[in-house]
């Protein structure tokens, strides 16, 4: 089954304006991410890194209203990517339209 042009249009857009609005988000996902590669881990899951980042900001930070779209795991798995291309295959991926950001770099 192949996704909309218009949902997966206003994905990225949801994406891109949630991302400016909370770069922290990108911040912790980042941090996590090396974590889990100084661990010793091969392969991690950009959902698992999102889930850790909900139960800090919620429960550890106390921040109840704090809230980040599920299909966001997939720009985040992208941009760091892109920011460590060393680790491209660290997060196993599918194809998404978030892999626009990997062709969008490229053709920069």
């Amino acid at each position: 089954m192949q996704l909309s042009f218009q949902y997966t249009n206003q994905l990225r857009e949801k994406f891109d304006d949630y991302h400016r609005r909370n770069p922290e988000v990108y911040d912790a996902f980042r941090k996590y991410a090396l974590r889990a590669i100084q661990s010793g881990y091969k392969h991690f899951g950009a959902q698992m890194i999102i889930e850790h980042i909900r139960w800090s900001t919620a429960i550890v930070k106390g921040d109840h209203d704090f809230k980040i779209n599920n299909d966001f795991a997939s720009f985040y798995s992208r941009m760091f990517i892109l920011e460590y291309p060393s680790y491209s295959d660290y997060f196993r991926t599918r194809t998404s339209v978030a892999d626009e950001l990997l062709t969008e770099k490229k053709c920069k």
